[in-house]
């Protein structure tokens, strides 16, 4: 039986922190526009602000359809599945901004990533919960976690953050979406911080 909760309290944080991989979902409002869907995981890359706020980093590597989706409507839910342990799943529904390196809140919000933190850093995703809710997970397969994927990272942290800057400015579907909305702006600002 699925239970709604008010804020993210002790418990659901740690499940939260504890699940090597979560899943964002967006859309735009345009009813033929594209739903996006993506795994999130990287150890460190996801913290749970408070009891109504989480920040996760947007790293570079494909589109950036998270990105323009919440630039245009702010809609976002962010799902944790159990793969392991008791059966749970937790989506919180909120309203997602996205953080840029110019913006003055960057200094202050990367530094809550520690170690986590890496040169393909484009934006930070803010989200302020407006429903929180855990359901039984019955049906999710337990699965084995064999440990962290070093590709992304070490790919991204042989870049400098001018030749990352200027792989972003390459790919498809970075300064604008699938369906053409604003996503990161570019020229990328550099990090200051």
């Amino acid at each position: 039986m699925g239970k709604l909760h008010e804020r993210i309290d002790d418990r659901l944080r740690s499940f939260i922190e504890a699940q090597p991989v979560f899943f964002t979902a967006t859309a735009p409002l345009s009813g033929d526009g594209h739903v996006n869907l993506s795994p999130k995981g990287r150890a460190g890359t996801l913290v749970v602000i408070d009891e109504e706020r989480l920040a996760y980093l947007d790293f570079g590597g494909s589109g950036a359809e998270t990105i323009a989706h919440v630039r245009e409507n702010g809609r976002i839910t962010l799902m944790w599945c159990a793969f392991s342990g008791p059966p749970n799943i937790v989506r919180i529904h909120g309203d997602g901004e996205a953080v840029f390196r110019d913006d003055p809140r960057w200094a202050e919000l990367i530094g809550l990533f520690a170690d986590a933190d890496g040169p393909g850093a484009r934006a930070i995703i803010l989200v302020r919960a407006r429903r929180i809710a855990d359901v039984c997970g019955y049906a999710v397969p337990l699965m084995e976690y064999q440990g962290e994927r070093s590709l992304h990272a070490e790919f991204l942290g042989r870049k400098t953050d001018e030749e990352f800057a200027a792989y972003c400015e390459k790919k498809d579907f970075i300064e604008t979406s699938v369906d053409g909305l604003p996503a990161l702006p570019l020229p990328l600002p550099p990090r200051t911080v």
